[in-house]
């Protein structure tokens, strides 16, 4: 069924805000420091990609994005609310509500067929088990995987195992999507199918899309590159997808 392309976003107001983040783990009495003080904005409707070399702080950039930590100083928001004020049962609303991640490892049930895996996030959003079932079908068959909805992740290839993890993160309806490194795991024919996917769900339904990737090809499918090195944001560029 043909996707109606919804009205442009208003992006005068970031959906996503770091101010001057930084993080610091400690590790007995040594300090390590993944973030020295990032500042960035991401908007509604945008489509964003956060590349840097392994180690540059981009894995940690993304955890406070979805709300997964919280910085050691500086602010964090989501829609104007700052997420270090919240209490982790807050924090747990927001991740299950407001954002949808997709990682590189999948991270899906191997005992739960396609269906079930997509499914499960809804079951903590006091939605009816007919309507979680019509919505995960629904986005299923809407990332080309309705013929498969009954396989489980080790009959699926892992180009299909991605598309569950994209189909899980979109069931709960968030206002972000988070892709860490979503095709780090896949081959580059499945990679290249998997960044169409998530390029039409941008275009057609104004997805909001931040991507943490070390693969400057895979960046270009943004509209927006962020550069992350040693715990700072250090320059944007345009994507191959920019639009003025």
């Amino acid at each position: 069924m043909p996707v109606t392309r919804k009205p442009a976003p208003n992006r005068r107001e970031p959906v996503i805000r770091l101010e001057d983040a930084k993080k610091i783990y400690k590790m007995g009495a040594v300090e390590v420091p993944a973030l020295r003080g990032a500042t960035m904005s991401v908007f509604p409707g945008e489509f964003v990609a956060i590349m840097g070399p392994s180690g540059s702080g981009k894995s940690t950039l993304m955890n406070l994005v979805g709300a997964l930590d919280t910085p050691t100083s500086g602010r964090v928001f989501l829609e104007n609310q700052d997420i270090a004020k919240l209490s982790e049962s807050d924090l747990a609303e927001v991740r299950g509500r407001k954002i949808g991640f997709v990682f590189q490892k999948f991270n899906l049930i191997t005992s739960l067929s396609a269906l079930e895996n997509v499914v499960l996030p809804t079951m903590f959003q006091g939605v009816s088990s007919s309507e979680r079932t019509a919505r995960a079908t629904q986005i299923l068959q809407r990332v080309g995987l309705g013929h498969r909805i009954n396989h489980k992740p080790t009959e699926l290839s892992g180009g299909e195992q991605q598309r569950v993890a994209i189909a899980r993160a979109l069931v709960v309806q968030p206002d972000v999507v988070l892709a860490d490194e979503p095709t780090g795991n896949l081959d580059s024919v499945s990679g290249h199918e998997i960044m169409a996917l998530l390029e039409e769900l941008h275009e057609k339904e104004n997805k909001t899309i931040v991507m943490v990737t070390h693969d400057a090809n895979v960046a270009e499918f943004a509209e927006r590159i962020i550069l992350i090195r040693d715990g700072m944001v250090v320059g944007e560029k345009n994507g191959s997808r920019h639009k003025d």
